[in-house]
């Protein structure tokens, strides 16, 4: 049986969308290469939580992250597959190419939104994981994905705008690109590597190939939802391409790297529930009435009980 999203997800045709069509959309190529990129998401994130359980719950953060952005990028491409979370918008650029030039009475592109719904859950997840294998303090993480989310929110205004204006949005998502990848490349590293060799050499090379990767995320923009240079299907193995190398394999090497990380010396300090001795075989409350009972017999002097961070 073929595969016939295209023809059941559109209305009245394919790319349809609330009564208006995309004549410069994705064939059945472009969606055959979106549905084999969610094996790939679904898979890596099934490994991912599977291997998770060879750790103890306090050293699974990263399994988690990682696993996260998987399984929201294998949503998204199965959206995307299923050609749906797009919308028409008419291409600032008109080409002679018959594959991006569209019909004399319809210019319009397909543009992915889900693609910019996902990329906002996903890459404040990535930095969750690379800035927390530098041990940065929160103010920074929480910043450097603020900046992220700005990145990624002015790209889906500009892919979604018609005019000349996009490249302004443009522009304000590269200088926010730079600001993340200063602090990746630059202050988190040195960050990084007063922590160990181990743990410098696993994120030099996690944020490395992040960054590089990032670098060729604007230019796709530019030749798809920017410029119209090459067609949807094309785009699709583009940001595919780079959604895999960036997601599954940045995983692969991170959680490689991390295999013998304590996360105790990047300042996580995880406990799990069966931790504390006083919790273990129901011995908690009877604990803490000796505690109580022994404040009461020091002749009216009591001090309060410390607590540890978990």
């Amino acid at each position: 049986m073929g595969n016939g999203a295209l023809a059941a997800n559109g209305h009245p045709e394919p790319h349809g969308v609330n009564g208006q069509t995309s004549a410069i959309g994705i064939t059945t190529h472009g969606s055959d290469w979106y549905w084999a990129v969610t094996a790939v998401m679904t898979v890596s994130t099934f490994v991912i939580i599977g291997l998770s359980f060879t750790k103890p719950r306090p050293h699974r953060i990263f399994h988690y992250i990682t696993a996260a952005i998987t399984l929201v990028a294998a949503i998204a491409y199965f959206t995307m597959g299923a050609d749906l979370g797009q919308t028409p918008i008419t291409v600032e650029f008109h080409r002679s190419n018959s594959r991006v030039a569209g019909t004399a009475t319809n210019q319009d592109r397909e543009i992915f939104y889900v693609r910019y719904i996902d990329w906002t859950i996903t890459t404040p997840l990535l930095l969750l994981d690379l800035l927390l294998t530098a041990g940065m303090p929160w103010p920074t993480i929480l910043y450097t994905i603020l900046i992220d989310e700005i990145m990624i929110v002015t790209g889906l205004v500009g892919a979604l705008v018609q005019s000349s204006y996009k490249w302004g949005y443009y522009v304000f998502g590269c200088v926010a690109f730079l600001w993340v990848a200063w602090t990746v490349t630059w202050t988190a590293r040195k960050h990084a590597s007063a922590l160990g060799n181990d743990i410098s050499r696993t994120y030099t090379i996690c944020g490395v190939w992040t960054i590089f990767l990032w670098f060729l995320y604007p230019i796709a923009w530019g030749l798809s939802e920017g410029g119209n240079v090459i067609a949807p299907d094309s785009e699709a193995v583009f940001y595919g391409v780079l959604d895999i190398m960036a997601k599954p394999v940045f995983g692969a090497l991170l959680l490689w790297g991390h295999r013998n990380i304590d996360p105790a010396r990047l300042g996580l300090h995880i406990r799990d529930y069966d931790d504390d001795p006083a919790v273990v075989g129901g011995t908690h409350s009877a604990h803490h009435g000796e505690k109580r009972d022994g404040a009461a017999t020091n002749g009216g002097n009591t001090t309060a009980p410390t607590t540890e961070n978990v």
